[in-house]
């Protein structure tokens, strides 16, 4: 149970805007509590934490899986928060989402876990498939996962598409041409400060 399943815009109100987690915005700007109006002065280990928190709900990782994705990152030449941000934005239940198939990363999870996807003609129902450049990625040629998708696509979560993806709205066939670049991330974040959190556990 260890899947955030509460109210998500508490998580929104305290974080600030994760546009993979929640299509609403919250109607009070201070954070939630008895003491949320309160202002106080946060320490660094604070800041780093809020950084890390933010990553975690937005993409709907749990902290074992982000620990892992932090220890890959740091595996691979280059800066270690971009490899990061990249690891987490490729998985697949992230590029249903960025492709308009689903409002949300979790609801975009759950097409994934429910079949509806195929990655280069097979159905993988699993979210956090890394997506590589050349993959083809298409709804399931079912009538009832066309018309869940159908519908999705008439509200998408955010409305421009990133450069590294394309998406045909008629044939619901997408592709991954290539890695996301760090202007196309859509969350604002600061990732050397979770690099930073995470460098005295991993």
């Amino acid at each position: 149970m260890s899947r955030y399943r509460g109210p998500r815009l508490r998580v929104v109100r305290r974080l600030g805007d994760l546009p993979g987690l929640t299509r609403k915005s919250a109607r009070r700007a201070y954070p939630p509590g008895q003491h949320g109006q309160n202002r106080k002065k946060r320490s660094e280990y604070a800041i780093r934490l809020e950084e890390k928190q933010k990553l975690r709900f937005n993409y709907g990782v749990t902290e074992k899986q982000l620990l892992r994705y932090v220890r890959k990152a740091r595996r691979v030449t280059g800066s270690t928060g971009q490899v990061l941000l990249q690891l987490l934005e490729m998985r697949l239940d992230n590029t249903i989402f960025r492709m308009g198939m689903a409002p949300t990363i979790p609801a975009a999870r759950q097409l994934v876990n429910h079949g509806h996807v195929t990655v280069n003609g097979r159905v993988v129902n699993i979210a956090s498939y890394q997506c590589r450049p050349g993959e083809e990625i298409a709804v399931r040629n079912r009538e009832g996962s066309r018309k869940l998708v159908e519908a999705n696509l008439q509200y998408p979560g955010l409305a421009n598409l990133p450069s590294h993806l394309e998406f045909d709205k008629n044939k619901l066939v997408g592709k991954v041409n290539g890695v996301i670049e760090r202007e196309w991330v859509a969350l604002q974040i600061n990732e050397l400060l979770v690099v930073e959190y995470y460098s005295r556990q991993a």
